[in-house]
């Protein structure tokens, strides 16, 4: 009986809106910690395979000291990284502030289309493509001033 009586109780207690709220902001933060936890694991991953790979190119191909594969894919892997970390910079920001913050994730998408873009091997690619990846460029630096220029204007309103 009283393992009943103890379940109704945190029935109850759960049901109360912000009981609710604080345990849903629990389930929030612990989620967002493995995430960054996950997150850093992914980069430090990448970056030891980065090193690997570079000194494997170098030293253990032919012909030794240059680069067998193109600079190209080289940055393709730094870029990479470089998201990695952006998005670690979401995540931090979502802990402080528990809310997205919409600037930092089109900078993330910024630097993930530019990666394509650094990347992209012209002869693989055709003109919708290109028309494709334009356009989002476009819709995101258009994002991104729009962004700015309202977080701007409403810290100047507040001080």
């Amino acid at each position: 009986m009283g393992f009943f009586r103890d379940l109704s109780k945190q029935a109850k207690r759960i049901s109360d809106d912000r009981e609710f709220l604080g345990f849903i902001k629990v389930i929030e933060s612990l989620v967002s910690k493995v995430l960054s936890l996950a997150m850093i694991a992914v980069i430090l991953v990448s970056v030891v395979d980065l090193i690997v790979y570079l000194w494997q190119d170098l030293f253990f191909q032919q012909p030794v000291g240059f680069f067998t594969t193109t600079v190209i894919k080289i940055f393709g892997f730094f870029l990479n990284i470089l998201i990695a970390l952006e998005l670690l910079d979401n995540i931090t920001a979502y802990l402080k502030n528990h809310a997205v913050q919409v600037e930092l994730v089109i900078i993330t998408s910024l630097v993930a289309v530019a990666r394509k873009i650094i990347i992209l091997d012209l002869e693989k690619v055709d003109g919708l493509e290109l028309i494709g990846l334009a356009i989002a460029i476009l819709a995101l630096s258009i994002s991104y001033l729009i962004v700015r220029f309202t977080n701007k204007s409403s810290h100047h309103d507040h001080h």
